[in-house]
């Protein structure tokens, strides 16, 4: 239990950093289930929109460190491949 004000005052800047990231974190996964149900019925042009509209929320995952900056370009390289190879 938090005893000084300053620790009270981490606790709630913890409680709303971990809410925001767990929105973000909610937010980009969506997306990439998004490109991949797209991709899974085959319509190219629905999974390149779902790609357009998740790869900067993907990329800011990775700039914000919610996940590592390489895992962040990796996800959207492989999306990107699966959405080339969709025909």
């Amino acid at each position: 239990m938090a005893n000084t004000s300053s620790a009270k005052k981490m606790v709630r800047k913890i409680a709303r950093r971990t809410a925001i990231n767990r929105d973000q974190r909610t937010r980009m996964r969506s997306s990439i289930r998004t490109v991949e149900e797209a991709i899974a019925s085959g319509n190219k042009e629905a999974a390149q929109e779902a790609l357009k509209n998740a790869q900067p929320l993907i990329a800011k995952a990775g700039r914000k460190g919610l996940v590592h900056k390489r895992a962040a370009s990796r996800k959207v390289s492989r999306l990107a491949k699966r959405v080339a190879a969709v025909s």
